[in-house]
């Protein structure tokens, strides 16, 4: 079972549930998270509370030992340190909030250092593998028709999955080659789309989205079998089983497409601040990783075809 199935399977004290709403209502207000930020907001604050009634006591009770205790023992549960850091960044959320509103006199969270979890770098495909993963839906039926489209798409842009699959059909602007994107923290950017990308998009609304809805005013660009609305799951499903069909063995998901985006990107030259534009990222050090990804891809390449490599 996966760890973030785990800590659904909790029960949390109604006055610590309560307490978790007000701050995540708090949280929504004021920055505009997603629902996935606050669904894993909720879970790490719910596994914790779950562990703080099993020894009788509660969020606002808790200290800085009690907190320390509950990190020896995650540890102790081999759970990863990428988690326990996004576990403490949502704590030292809470409790901010907590004492600012004057319900506890200190900061259990004052002075823990997070775990150190080195930066991995992301992983990537080749221009080769991204090509035969292109080619690998059946563009003669309309569902591989949309997939080779969102591919295509999703390549072109390095959209994040969710700005994907809520794209609707008024944000694509074919003759200005540009999608109006609804981001993190609802900020919007306009994306450029190149020829290939459009050329697909023109082919999927002729051809395919008309057999796959009827519904007028079904607004999404890209819709299921049903005419509704795709998922990420979905989506990510089909990704993989295309990886499969394409020869790719390596770990896919739809947002290694996102990382190839800006990798080859640098490659061949862009600036590394319009990649940050293009990505919507909001700080230039969250781009900065994908310098790393080329910079090790020109030294497998140095010492693969230099004769002193």
């Amino acid at each position: 079972m996966s760890e973030d199935r785990r800590q659904t399977a909790v029960s949390v004290a109604p006055e610590d549930e309560q307490e978790i709403d007000a701050w995540l209502d708090s949280l929504w207000l004021e920055k505009g998270l997603s629902e996935n930020s606050i669904a894993s907001y909720r879970r790490d604050l719910r596994q914790y509370a779950h562990w703080l009634n099993s020894g009788g006591e509660h969020l606002l009770q808790a200290g800085r030992g009690s907190l320390q205790r509950y990190l020896d023992w995650r540890l102790s549960q081999q759970l990863r340190s990428s988690s326990t850091s996004r576990l403490l960044s949502c704590l030292r959320g809470f409790y901010r909030y907590q004492l600012r509103e004057s319900r506890i006199a200190t900061d259990p969270t004052l002075n823990l250092d997070s775990p150190r979890t080195g930066r991995p770098l992301p992983k990537t495909l080749t221009e080769q593998d991204v090509e035969r993963l292109l080619a690998a839906p059946d563009v003669g039926e309309p569902l591989g028709l949309r997939d080779r489209t969102m591919l295509e798409l999703l390549y072109a842009t390095g959209l994040r999955v969710t700005e994907l699959i809520s794209l609707q059909l008024e944000q694509v602007n074919s003759r200005l080659g540009v999608i109006r994107v609804v981001g993190k923290g609802d900020k919007e950017r306009l994306v450029p789309v190149g020829d290939e990308a459009l050329h697909w998009i023109g082919r999927y609304l002729r051809d395919a989205r008309p057999m796959l809805t009827d519904n007028p005013r079904e607004e999404a660009l890209f819709v299921s079998r049903r005419g509704q609305t795709m998922t990420r799951q979905t989506f990510w499903y089909r990704v993989r089983r295309y990886a499969i069909e394409s020869g790719i063995d390596k770990p896919l998901s739809p947002h290694v497409l996102r990382h190839a985006f800006a990798t080859h990107l640098l490659n061949h030259g862009a600036d590394l601040r319009v990649v940050q534009m293009l990505l919507g990222h909001s700080d230039l050090s969250t781009t900065q990783i994908y310098t790393h990804v080329a910079s090790h891809r020109l030294q497998q390449l140095h010492q693969a075809h230099h004769p002193r490599g």
